[in-house]
């Protein structure tokens, strides 16, 4: 799967250090704005219990995980939308990306410098909320603009229909609520999809808390965007990306260590690329045998024919059926053969909506 997630945030705020652990790569990351000024790509592997389990009881020759891709994206500013710091050509940016991890700096430390000159969480998430509203109204405007007059005119019901929908997206943003705020219908989301609205996307909320503030719940910046993401539905992780840079380098041992003597039990990292995972609906399912441990993606919603399709076109074009056992069974059973002696593998056909954690065996003929 293609999917990428997107993180943004204002300048200064810990974006570039995040992604310098999330991805283990080196990018700039200085104290002034703008030190990244193209997109940084990164390829994740999402961490996964259920591969240590089908490793150890397969042993395999090869172990590939499932991955994931993170954006790092330049710091936004107050007037983006209109042009001011490097303007649209981050929002251009942000337009790319399935999903936004926004980073908001919930710590004080004045060696580090605040664009906006002190530490106030809401202001921030405001101040880049404002920015993707402005871009998504002048798409929306524009798009009325195109086809309003020529629909009355023509009384074209999908026109109108998208008319409609354009006013209800207009309304939204001018009271200045992100469009995923609204309750749309199956049709309004597929006349809305080629418009790639910015506030249409899933988001989270990616607290930084300095070293001292990790363990602590007290932290009220911390509590302010706990709060803020509550109200409209989303979710906040919390990370110190110092810590999170630091973790990178260790092997698994220290890296216990270390987070064991933090307090915690999983890196906030850890915690991050599983919440965007799931937050873009995406699933893992597995191949198992003796050469290879694999774990795929794919989106939830999926049948067995499109899950097949990922591994090679041809085992969609020429599938049969797949042969299918829960991760969960075989993690009680612990042996393929005492799973299919209980009746626990199953033969499943073209209509079959795949489950998270299926471990599967395609059947294909072309």
């Amino acid at each position: 799967m293609s999917l990428t997630a997107g993180i943004v945030g204002l300048p200064n705020v810990g974006k570039s250090t995040l992604f310098n652990a999330i991805t283990k790569k080196h990018i700039l990351a200085a104290n002034y704005p703008f030190a990244t000024i193209e997109p940084n790509v990164g390829v994740v592997m999402v961490p996964d219990y259920r591969l240590d389990f089908l490793n150890e009881l397969y042993k395999p020759k090869s172990l590939v995980p499932t991955t994931f891709e993170f954006t790092d994206i330049a710091g936004l500013v107050k007037g983006a939308s209109n042009g001011e710091g490097l303007g649209n050509k981050f929002l251009s940016h942000i337009r790319k990306v399935d999903a936004i991890c926004e980073v908001v700096r919930c710590f004080d430390d004045d060696n580090i410098i605040h664009v906006e000159n002190n530490i106030d969480p809401i202001r921030d998430i405001d101040i880049i909320g404002i920015e993707l509203i402005l871009a998504d109204l002048d798409i929306v405007d524009t798009r009325l603009g195109k086809i309003e007059k020529k629909a009355k005119m023509s009384k074209d019901k999908e026109a109108l229909k998208e008319v409609t929908l354009l006013h209800k997206l207009k309304e939204c943003l001018e009271n200045n609520k992100a469009v995923r705020s609204l309750e749309l219908d199956e049709d309004e989301l597929m006349i809305m999809k080629p418009y790639n609205l910015l506030t249409a996307k899933p988001i989270i909320y990616v607290a930084n808390l300095s070293e001292d503030e990790l363990t602590n719940t007290d932290n009220k910046y911390l509590k302010q965007v706990e709060e803020y993401a509550f109200n409209e539905g989303s979710k906040v992780i919390s990370v110190c990306a110092k810590i999170e840079e630091e973790l990178c380098e260790l092997d698994e041992e220290d890296k216990k260590e270390l987070l064991s003597d933090l307090g915690v039990d999983s890196s906030g990292l850890d915690k991050l690329i599983r919440a965007t995972y799931s937050l873009l609906g995406l699933k893992t399912f597995f191949t198992s045998g003796t050469d290879e441990v694999r774990a795929w993606t794919f989106k939830d919603g999926m049948k067995a024919p499109d899950c097949a399709g990922i591994i090679h076109t041809d085992f969609k074009r020429g599938f049969i059926r797949a042969e299918v056992m829960s991760y969960k069974d075989l993690e009680e059973y612990k042996d393929e053969k005492i799973v299919k002696e209980k009746g626990k593998v199953r033969l499943e056909g073209k209509e079959y909506l795949m489950q998270d954690g299926d471990i599967c065996y395609f059947r294909f003929n072309v």
